[in-house]
């Protein structure tokens, strides 16, 4: 079975420890891992560079054969059944998962080729390549069914049923196995630091071992997702969104990733190409909403405690996104390889991180009130914090800023922007008054009275009745779907219905919605852009919040067709070519998936639930 170059970003399965992450082709192959982290330089990168990225594949060697894949119920585990003519067998992928694992985990990912019926025949190329395909490692055979590659600073540790061939020539691993019904071949890939093997080799683990390491993390999995509460005709897609933003976190600190991947276009083989294997904070507001309403309030605070951590002391100093450990520095580096599909340039690292956005601050003081609400209120040393937050709203409300999309271009007065340093302001006069805490609560609400003024002035066209993408622009934006969201409107406002409108009359195409136009707004980048998935479910919330129920459901479900036969989605759409684009698979649309299930569940819509 050979995998024709760069397949649809949608045909890669996902699968993670919560430390780090792989994607598995239909074929069979693993053409994008990074370990030990998510946001670690990639051990097997085709994806990005089909000649000198690496690989690890595993598939029949009849050509002919089929494939299909599917989860394992209520797990990130793997499992891809291949068929040729009268024989069947699969391939079980994961990482392996244990308790403890969040502090030491195996950092080992498993591949188990198991025979269904008949006999079929398998070729397993284990191609690694480090540093983004830039080192061909040095590979040797350590000792019975042990090898090793090493390269750098990245090591991996091979074990397997039987030794391997290593081809010297190529830098690779190769191995033909046959598997009848019920006959088992594992090969286990674990991340090493080179200076480890120069003392002694881990113990080899025996096959009975490695079986039992799937049981351990089929029970660890299963445990987790049985704890999803939404008594929906949605409730699988809610878990499945579930599991892909608990192997989107870094188990360590609690953040959680934007995306698995850096530099899958947002325009087929355009330069609209960035690395989300960071963490932004406004992704943790999101998740603070859409995880806690489903039962996952400890990964919803420990995303919450991430970023109060990563961010605490900084106010003046805030940045937007951070590393997945809480790093600072993310100096964005242009890769030289081809790209997927020839889309350049290749970044690791995202420029952005130091741009000013101003619903930073919001978002900050937003999850504190949230977490206030659940009955915690923030301590003495965290209150100071908060109250910068607050100060450097007032003081910086009225300056232009790079906004939610992050535009390349000349900064603006985003509506969203402003409305988020609103929410700043008014969040903070409530912890106040709540937590009985001192603050300046009349200068605050003289700066609230204003920013609400000047938004309601400015970002409002009368004409229309409508909010604007900024101030003195007519151009609509779906980022405005958020007003009623965080709480800058109530749902049905009669300016909220009609901007909603507007923006389904001028964003939404066959079904889905734009995030702007690129011809309204200097972005500073060239090429369109596909859907933004993330607010095509903002609009199911508002619509459905707005009683809206029909338009609601069917833009639902349109939307949720985009994803993958698994159920995974991507950052955007292209309709015309039914084809993803972008970063895969990405939180803030599984978030904002999540957000919108249970909107339409809570209001009526959905009431029909599914059996346990």
């Amino acid at each position: 079975m050979i995998e024709k170059p760069y397949p649809p970003i949608g045909d890669y399965a996902f699968i993670s420890d919560c430390h780090s992450v792989a994607l598995v082709s239909s074929c069979g192959s693993i053409d994008w891992c990074c370990m030990p982290r998510v946001d670690a330089a990639s051990v097997f990168g085709r994806l990005l560079d089909w000649q000198r990225g690496g690989y690890c594949q595993v598939a029949p060697q009849d050509e002919a054969a089929t494939a299909f894949q599917s989860y394992l119920e209520g797990t990130l585990v793997l499992c891809t059944t291949f068929r040729t003519e009268g024989a069947e067998a699969r391939v079980i992928d994961f990482f392996v998962m244990r308790p403890g694992g969040a502090l030491k985990p195996q950092k080992q990912l498993i591949r188990i080729i198991e025979g269904v019926r008949g006999k079929v025949e398998f070729l397993i190329e284990v191609t690694p390549r480090f540093d983004y395909g830039e080192v061909r490692p040095w590979i040797r055979h350590q000792a019975a069914r042990v090898h090793s590659a090493i390269g750098g600073n990245d090591g991996l540790l091979l074990v397997a049923d039987r030794d391997l061939e290593v081809d010297t020539t190529n830098h690779r691993f190769l191995k033909e196995v046959s598997v009848r019904e019920q006959e088992r071949f594992r090969l286990a890939i674990e991340f090493v630091r080179p200076e480890e093997l120069e003392f002694e080799l881990p113990r080899t683990p025996e096959p009975e071992d490695l079986d039992s390491r799937l049981e351990e993390t089929l029970r660890w999995w299963r445990r987790w997702s049985g704890q999803v509460k939404l008594p929906s005709t949605h409730r699988t897609d809610v878990i499945r969104s579930a599991l892909v933003l608990k192997g989107l976190t870094h188990a360590p600190t609690g953040a959680i990733a934007a995306a698995a991947t850096t530099s899958l276009p947002e325009t087929p083989g355009g330069e609209r190409n960035w690395d989300y294997r960071y963490s932004w904070i406004r992704d943790a507001s999101l998740s603070s909403r859409s995880l806690t309403e489903i039962g996952f309030v400890d990964e919803a605070d420990g995303f919450r405690r991430f970023v109060q951590r990563s961010a605490a002391g900084s106010a003046h100093e805030l940045q937007i996104m951070y590393g997945v450990g809480g790093e600072r520095r993310l100096t964005e580096i242009l890769l030289k390889l081809d790209g997927y599909r020839g889309a350049r340039p290749v970044r690791i690292g995202n420029a952005a991180a130091n741009q000013l956005q101003l619903d930073a601050y919001g978002t900050l003081v937003d999850l504190s009130w949230r977490w206030h609400q659940r009955g915690h209120s923030p301590d003495d040393d965290y209150w100071r914090f908060l109250v910068d937050l607050v100060e450097v709203s007032c003081e910086r409300w009225e300056q232009p800023d790079q906004g939610i999309w992050e535009i390349r271009g000349r900064a603006k007065h985003f509506v969203h922007s402003k409305v988020m340093c609103w929410v700043a302001v008014d969040r903070g006069l409530r912890l106040a008054e709540e937590s009985l805490r001192k603050a300046p609560s009349a200068r605050w609400k003289k700066v609230r009275r204003q920013i609400r003024a000047a938004i309601e002035e400015k970002g409002y066209d009368r004409r229309r009745g409508v909010f604007t993408q900024a101030f003195g622009v007519k151009a609509m934006d779906a980022s405005l779907l958020l007003l009623p969201i965080v709480g800058f409107l109530p749902w049905s406002d009669e300016r909220m219905l009609r901007t909603t409108d507007a923006i389904m009359e001028e964003l939404m195409l066959d079904g889905l919605v734009l995030r702007y136009r690129v011809d309204k707004l200097d972005d500073g980048l060239t090429g369109e852009e596909g859907f933004f998935l993330p607010c095509s479910f903002w609009l199911v919330e508002v619509l459905a919040r707005q009683e809206r129920h029909d338009q609601a459901t069917k833009i639902f479900d349109r939307a949720a067709s985009t994803g993958s036969e698994l159920g995974l989605f991507s950052e955007e759409y292209d309709s015309k070519h039914d084809q993803m684009l972008g970063n895969y698979p990405q939180a803030l649309t599984h978030l904002s998936h999540i957000a919108a299930a249970v909107a339409l569940s809570e209001t009526g819509v959905l009431l029909e639930a599914e059996p346990d």
